[in-house]
């Protein structure tokens, strides 16, 4: 997957830019790039999508603020493309709209038929967002789903055109194909969509019996996806042409999946690490020893040296999250150890029990009195040497 360019170099600003500037410069690139003006063009339709993307995070403060801090995993690591870090989705169209106004006649703004596309042309596709519940291991290490997914596709009794094999459509009589009639005089002119053909610009005189005329059926279509490794909630995974089918012979629409993770019963994720408490018997915890411990890539042996305190921490490298960002290398796995006492003594290890414990007793008040001695000779040291200045 291609490595995500940086918004502000998208859009030609500086980091230092201001509010004004990257509206202007977004406005620029949107203009060049628009699919209108590029009818067919897949990568103008690409770097339009981009544009709209990185004005959307660099036009708002507070995502402009954490991609400025974290760049691109401030919105997950995951997807390549998709709107809206982390809250709503929004289509690049919309954006599109936002910024221009809505009052606008794409054809005249791109300057007719010359540049644009004619009302009744073909028409790209919507694109879709479907909601993926992944599960925490599924996550960490990548796994594959076959999803089945209600979605329009081009009717194939039609091909597309809406109309009913044998027939066509035809421009439309009222409107002349431009989807819109005018009215008023002189150099007042309102415009607005065409009531025969609904701004379509062409009407049919036998609609298609398999789609009425819609060009497109509703399917339930299975789709095979890959899940990467070290995605988070919140990824995004674009897939190209999986959308919603376009109209009169247009392309389809894109889909885009959010993955949703699972919390795990044990496993807690930090970035690529992953932290776990572990039950760690009392005697093991004094005498030392090794135990096993669970990590996402199998079990593993840890060793446990002798005094050791409930609540230490210990590491195994390389037991984490794969680093989906640079392709290699994975996390380290977190061990916090959580000192288990037994509840309940037999009365042969209630008696092993009192007699360590009074050894134990034994050894710290030897060891009480030994402290108490060298603090008693600290000071008496220290009174000698501040009465001799």
């Amino acid at each position: 997957m291609a490595e995500k360019r940086d918004y502000y170099e998208v859009l030609g600003v500086d980091r230092s830019a201001s509010d004004d500037a990257i509206k202007k410069a977004y406005r620029k690139v949107a203009m060049k790039y628009h699919p209108d003006r590029n009818p067919g063009d897949q990568a103008a339709e690409e770097s339009f999508k981009e544009a709209s993307e990185a004005y959307e995070v660099l036009s708002d403060g507070e995502k402009k603020a954490r991609y400025d801090q974290f760049g691109h995993q401030a919105f997950g690591a995951g997807g390549g493309g998709g709107f809206g870090g982390g809250g709503g989705f929004h289509d690049a169209s919309d954006i599109f709209e936002q910024v221009f106004g809505g009052g606008f006649n794409i054809n005249d703004l791109f300057g007719g038929g010359a540049g644009g596309r004619r009302r009744g042309g073909a028409a790209r596709g919507s694109d879709l967002r479907y909601d993926l519940d992944v599960d925490f291991e599924e996550a960490a290490l990548g796994s594959s789903r076959t999803l089945t997914l209600p979605v329009s596709s081009t009717c194939g009794r039609c091909s597309g055109s809406g109309a009913e094999p044998g027939t066509s459509r035809s421009t439309c009589g009222t409107c002349g194909g431009r989807g819109q009639v005018s009215s008023g005089s002189g150099f007042i002119q309102f415009s607005q969509t065409c009531p025969t053909c609904g701004g379509a610009g062409e009407t049919i005189a036998s609609p298609c019996r398999e789609c009425k005329g819609a060009g497109s059926v509703k399917e339930r279509t299975k789709l095979k996806l890959r899940i990467p490794a070290g995605v988070e909630s919140g990824s995004r995974q674009r897939l190209a042409g999986k959308g919603e089918a376009g109209s009169r012979g247009g392309p389809a629409g894109d889909l885009f999946i959010v993955f949703h993770v699972k919390d795990h019963a044990f496993f807690r994720r930090n970035n690529l690490d992953v932290l776990l408490e572990v039950p760690v018997p009392f005697y093991v915890a004094m005498m030392g020893g090794e135990i096993e411990v669970p990590t996402l890539h199998g079990d593993a042996r840890l060793k446990i040296p002798a005094g050791t305190q409930n609540g230490k921490m210990f590491r195994l490298r390389g037991q984490g999250i794969v680093d989906q960002a640079h392709g290699h290398g994975k996390g380290d796995q977190h061990v916090m150890v959580n000192i288990e006492v037994p509840a309940k003594l037999s009365g042969k290890e209630k008696k092993a029990m009192e007699k360590l414990c009074s050894a134990l007793h034994e050894n710290h008040f030897e060891e009480s009195v030994r402290l108490r001695k060298d603090a008693a000779r600290f000071y008496e040291r220290k009174r000698k040497l501040e009465n001799d200045e």
